[in-house]
Parts: C-alpha cells; structure tokens; sequence
C-alpha cells in the first residue's frame, strides 16, 4: 500500500435523500452501515485522508461511531462534486490538497486499487480530472441506457483521452467500455467544474461530466478491470452482502 499523501484527500458524498433505496447509507452490510465499508475501502487505498461528506446527522453520527471523519453539508447540493466541494473548503481552508478523489457513497465493494488508479492520468499535467472505466463483456450493456459508455482515444496502455459519455447504445467495432462514476480532480478543476453552469449536452444525457468536457476541460480514463457494484435497489443490497460474506 503507498503511504497516504497530505495534498491528496478522498471525499465520499453521502445523502439520505435516496428514491429508490431510503436511507441508502446507512443500509446495514454485516453490522456495519454501507458507508462505512465505502470509508473502509477508502483509507484500504493508502493515498489521503479518507472523509464522509454528508447533509444527515445520523450519517455523521454512524461515521464517526465507527471512528471516521465526517463533514456536514447543505442539504441542497445539486451533485456530489457541488457537496465535496463544500466539504473540500470546510476542511482545507488553507488550500494545502491538491488533488480529490470523490470516491460515491455507494460503492461498497470498490476495490482499493481502482480508487488509487484514478490518481494515475493526473500525473501528466495537461489532465484536469481523471475516472475510470472498464471493458463492457456484457453485450446486454450495450444497450442499456443505465450504462454509461465512456469514448476516447487510446493514450498509452490502459488510458484514455476522454472524447465523450453518452447513454446511447453502443456501435461499431469494440472495445466499448463501460463508466465507472469515480473522479478524481486537481483542486483547481473543481472549483472551476462546480462554478460551471449546467451545459446542454449535460443537461440532454443528465451526465454532469459532460460539463467539463464542453468547457474545454480534459478528462482522461484509467482502464480498471471490472465494474464496481453500485447500490441502488434491495437486489444490489443483497449482491453487496454476498459479496462482502467473507
């Protein structure tokens, strides 16, 4: 494990505010509610602080429970980059982070290694926000706008110079991949992204990294292995537990 890095913290934004799992963050994962193993898998990837940035008091509180760090922020935030942002300043007044990775609340089984690899395409200084994705296997992905699919040119083995996200199908010749919603940012991108209005194709694929793209932002994507489970059902709550039985 690399030792953590004082100019590199890691943001989970948690709301409680979940259509079609309530009180998603708190969802009980072997005794220990699901943010806390997405805290666990943060501080597992060895590079910053790992913190919760939540607008619930009973998600502070489980947090810090559990001997974590929590931030409370507004209840109104349009985004988790808007809510990292808030917990960003609040927590770093001083400016000393340099980079952020926002790592979402419900990513339980994230494996430590993906979360540093987003870290990686920021090492070349012409990238302003990095993500990850991975080869779509599935074909039924193909065609499912649930899926986001990431396009880009092949930079160097296992990176990409994003080009753009849609939820379109996906044609023509492969390899088409596959999303994966964690980013990690340089601080000065963030602060620019969140002070971005909402761009039309953004608003059209209601895909907010959209923004940065139309904003002549670079994104590049770190090609990871498979595809995190993300929690948003009773189903993915039960393929989380299973997953998280040993």
């Amino acid at each position: 494990m690399s030792k953590t890095h004082p100019k590199t913290i890691i943001l989970i934004p948690a709301r409680m505010a979940s259509t079609r799992l309530p009180g998603k963050p708190l969802a009980d994962i072997h005794g220990m509610p699901m943010i806390v193993h997405v805290l666990h898998r943060g501080r597992e990837a060895g590079i910053g602080e790992a913190i919760v940035a939540t607008d619930s008091e009973a998600v502070q509180a489980a947090v810090e429970k559990a001997g974590g760090r929590a931030v409370m922020t507004s209840a109104h935030h349009a985004s988790g980059s808007d809510r990292i942002f808030e917990a960003l300043e609040a927590v770093d007044p001083e400016h000393g982070v340099e980079y952020i990775v926002n790592v979402q609340g419900d990513l339980p089984t994230i494996a430590a290694a993906d979360i540093r690899a987003a870290l990686t395409p920021l090492a070349d200084p012409a990238v302003d926000i990095a993500t990850l994705a991975a080869v779509i296997r599935d074909p039924a992905e193909l065609t499912n706008p649930n899926v986001v699919k990431a396009k880009g040119t092949l930079v160097s083995p296992g990176r990409l110079h994003a080009a753009t996200f849609t939820r379109a199908n996906a044609e023509g010749a492969g390899p088409h991949y596959h999303h994966i919603g964690l980013y990690a940012y340089r601080r000065a991108a963030l602060e620019r992204f969140v002070k971005l209005p909402p761009s039309v194709n953004e608003q059209r694929e209601r895909l907010e990294q959209l923004r940065a793209l139309d904003n002549g932002m670079r994104i590049d994507i770190a090609i990871v292995s498979s595809v995190p489970l993300g929690v948003d059902t009773v189903e993915d709550l039960d393929k989380a537990r299973k997953m998280l039985a040993g």
